[in-house]
């Protein structure tokens, strides 16, 4: 896991966003084809952008114009559905404006007639069975290109994150992160890269990318770091989707059972964790009845599967921190000392700052508020998470809990100035608000 994951159940701010995040709503493939009008441009860059890309990069190749050439096309279709409406085949429609865009670009390129002619005149392969999300997946994790480019490339044609969404994950300025996603972009369009699945053993290698990718968007979905909502369900769902696929692909693989164990057991929190108007309910305070008892269920069977191979790694950790909260029968109910020893030995894998902020606080309902501002006081001094808004709402629950009104407050304003989502900074006004000196 890199060390900006946002990670855990932090119970001080939000409800967990996982170790991990979620969602429940329909797979967005499997969302009706017709877009209502006042989303537009969400459901084409979050549902159409992959199946289009997928079907033009099947057909051409040209990986890195052909994501020019659909990103050109959803452009098209947010400046004339709204106008013309939207086409009966909204798919085909992007697909063929695409193809005439990639067309036009690989004529404009005059050094690569030669091979222009071939992948422009040839007929178009036969079509796989296998979705083109998949494969995409594993085309933008090839090892050609860093980890750090690979969740990228991943998260802007997979995933359909904007460029400023994915540089906020990654804590880098947008021009850093539009500079290393066209070199991507290049570099697999320099090595050739063919659109199919990779070979069995070359899979392998690009597991640990490719979950991680899933995972960030998930994580994005279930949390989202900046706008007006708390939480974007169709990220979420494909991020699931997409877990679900990559499991029926290599399901004896104890980590992607985890992985996919972890989103179905936070997604399962969801209903509960949006109040009126999107207020955020934290997990203390949500009504378990509303939880998603069949991911619950599903995602329970997984992780005891997975953990049964006695290889324990990240993912499958995780997934148990969250099967021991849902399968709590209220907050109180929570067994807090379990969790604090499953975060102790998610520290000994990695030293990961987020990891530590959720032990931190494992520790503080296990053992009390001091023990865990202890813990708190001694990431005070890591730069990776001592300014993040995560550990000063930590802080202030805290010392909320420990009976310090007066610095909880403060410290609640003070994660509120660094978060970016507007829902999150209206919660932790309101705890703020709550402690005010009458």
């Amino acid at each position: 896991m890199a060390a900006n994951d946002r990670t855990p159940e932090n119970p001080a701010a939000t409800d967990p966003a996982p170790e991990n995040p979620a969602a429940e709503s329909r797979p967005v493939e499997a969302a009706e084809d017709r877009v209502p009008e006042g989303r537009v441009a969400e459901d084409l860059l979050r549902g159409f952008a992959p199946r289009v890309l997928g079907a033009v990069v099947r057909r051409y190749g040209h990986f890195d114009l052909a994501e020019d050439a659909t990103q050109e096309a959803l452009l098209a279709a947010v400046t004339q559905w709204p106008a013309q409406g939207t086409p009966d085949d909204p798919a085909a429609w992007l697909i063929t404006v695409a193809s005439r865009r990639l067309t036009d670009l690989l004529r404009a390129e005059q050094a690569r007639r030669a091979r222009e002619d071939k992948w422009v005149l040839d007929p178009a392969p036969e079509v796989s069975t296998e979705d083109d999300s998949l494969v995409l997946l594993f085309l933008c994790c090839h090892p050609a290109l860093s980890p750090a480019s690979q969740i990228a490339l991943t998260l802007r044609a997979v995933g359909g994150l904007t460029t400023l969404e994915i540089a906020r994950a990654f804590l880098v300025p947008e021009a850093t992160m539009a500079r290393r996603i066209t070199r991507a972009k290049q570099t697999v369009r320099d090595h050739g890269v063919p659109f199919r699945s990779p070979p069995p053993s070359e899979r392998t290698t690009r597991l640990a990318a490719v979950a991680h990718v899933l995972y960030l968007i998930f994580t994005e979905g279930y949390a989202s770091t900046s706008g007006p909502e708390l939480q974007r369900a169709d990220l979420s769902a494909e991020a699931i989707r997409l877990a679900r696929m990559l499991f029926g692909s290599v399901p004896d693989d104890p980590e992607v059972a985890g992985l996919l164990a972890l989103m179905l057991l936070t997604d399962a929190r969801r209903p509960a964790r949006v109040g009126p108007g999107g207020a955020l309910i934290p997990m203390a305070e949500q009504d378990r009845s509303l939880w998603h008892k069949d991911f619950i269920d599903e995602g329970v069977t997984l992780i005891t599967s997975a953990l049964a191979r006695r290889t324990p790694g990240p993912y499958q950790l995780q997934a148990a921190i969250a099967a021991v909260h849902d399968e709590a029968p209220t907050a109180e109910a929570t067994d807090w000392p379990q969790i604090e020893a499953l975060y102790t030995k998610l520290l000994e894998m990695a030293d990961n700052p987020v990891v530590a902020l959720n032990h931190a606080v494992a520790v503080a309902m296990a053992r009390g508020p001091v023990a865990g501002l202890d813990r708190l006081a001694v990431l005070a001094s890591d730069d990776r998470i001592a300014d993040d808004h995560r550990f000063h709402a930590a802080r202030a629950h805290m010392l909320e809990m420990s009976g310090n009104p007066t610095e909880a407050r403060a410290a609640y304003l003070a994660a509120a100035e660094r978060t970016m989502s507007l829902p999150l900074q209206r919660y932790l006004h309101q705890r703020a608000g709550r402690l005010a000196v009458t």
